[in-house]
């Protein structure tokens, strides 16, 4: 059932991106890749989708997206701040429409008491002309380390429909 729901949701999203000649990309710490795989799981998806980043790390994060080692040090790579600037990070550098991002603590370990296991940020950028802008979600999901990402995948894959439908 969950294939099914990734399948339409991807579909759904590449036939808005095809109407409105947009494009989009991704940045994925807790995902693992796992949305950029289902956005070109879709035949046709290089009309909209030509890259995107896993940056697991912070290093990563900082190299690949230019992520401030001030926000990582101060907010943490779970944040909404760190997600926006991961967002407009892979926006730039693939010259994309709209990008998403996502971090989070996926489990069984990682957790804390300000960020418990299930606790997963993400970001949107969007290019307005010369403009870019951003917005954030802090989402707490339960289950196992596969059902936290599934949920990831979907609350992201959701509201970037939601965002292209609304522009």
């Amino acid at each position: 059932m969950d294939e099914k729901i990734l399948n339409q949701l991807s579909i759904e999203l590449g036939t808005r991106l095809r109407q409105k000649k947009l494009s989009i990309t991704c940045a994925e710490s807790c995902t693992g890749g796992w949305i950029a795989k289902v956005i070109t799981d879709i035949a046709g998806s290089s009309a909209y989708f030509n890259r995107g980043f896993v940056t697991y790390s912070n290093e990563a994060k900082h190299e690949m997206l230019g992520v401030s080692q001030v926000s990582l040090a101060q907010f943490g790579a779970v944040s909404e701040q760190v997600v926006r600037e991961m967002a407009v990070g892979a926006l730039k550098a693939a010259t994309a429409d709209y990008a998403v991002s996502v971090s989070g603590i996926a489990g069984p370990d990682g957790g804390s008491a300000e960020k418990p296991v299930g606790t997963v940020c993400f970001g949107f950028a969007i290019r307005d002309g010369d403009n870019i802008h951003t917005q954030s979600y802090y989402q707490l999901f339960t289950g196992d380390r596969n059902s936290v990402r599934l949920q990831s995948v979907i609350f992201s894959l959701k509201t970037l429909l939601e965002k292209i439908i609304k522009n």
